[in-house]
């Protein structure tokens, strides 16, 4: 069960699960060595990884090069399964700005085995939600930018529209894994300008149009 309740003016909603996209800008792809995908790159964090804006993100002792990765959040209003992009869209009921935080020396190490990359994605409020606004009240074109601060100094800075795979993309091809259901949560990739943080920083990030997300490293 989730640990967080999502309100909204549509209701609340509880994440079932959290559906996460790698690699989804060429350029954050490219500063991190990695190929640039020709398919939408999934993972996921449990529903208990999430905390709503304002937490404290604890750095686990066995990692120290955590790092933060501002994304768009989308929130699903209906279970969907094997739907087409149009389908996934109207599925897609709100948006919220997150962070995917991740332990990066850790993510190296499991890479370089070939292992999966829980240890580093899925610690205790490794994922960050603004508050959400509904699609009703936001004609998302786009064009937004997304931007984050670190102690007031821009690291990210990119419009959404260099994602490779799309919203209703992303969410039409998981779907074709799996069901998603009503109330979970997609994170859909970071671009460039990813980075180190460490004890004591103050995170502030935003798309345009939608509400900000901010926490402290502990």
């Amino acid at each position: 069960m989730s640990t967080i309740e999502i309100k909204t003016k549509a209701g609340s909603f509880y994440p079932g699960k959290v559906l996460c996209v790698g690699r989804n800008y060429e350029e954050h792809a490219k500063e991190l060595g990695n190929e640039v995908p020709d398919f939408p790159l999934f993972f996921m964090k449990p529903s208990s990884n999430l905390a709503h804006s304002g937490a404290v993100i604890e750095i686990p002792p066995y990692s120290d090069d955590m790092n933060y990765e501002t994304e768009l959040v989308l929130l699903i209003g209906k279970d969907i399964k094997n739907v087409s992009p149009e389908e996934a869209e109207e599925a897609i009921i709100g948006y919220a700005t997150g962070l995917d935080m991740t332990l990066r020396d850790q993510q190296n190490i499991l890479k370089g085995k070939g292992h999966p990359w829980e240890k580093a994605k899925c610690f205790d409020n490794a994922a960050i939600v603004s508050e959400f606004i509904l699609k009703e009240d936001l004609q998302l074109t786009l064009d937004e930018k997304i931007v984050l601060d670190v102690d007031g100094e821009t690291r990210q800075n990119a419009p959404l529209n260099l994602m490779i795979f799309k919203p209703a993309v992303i969410v039409s091809e998981i779907s074709k894994m799996m069901t998603i259901e009503k109330g979970d949560l997609v994170f859909t990739g970071t671009p460039a300008g990813v980075g180190r943080v460490t004890s004591g920083a103050v995170l502030s990030g935003y798309v345009e149009g939608i509400p900000e997300v901010k926490a402290t490293v502990k």
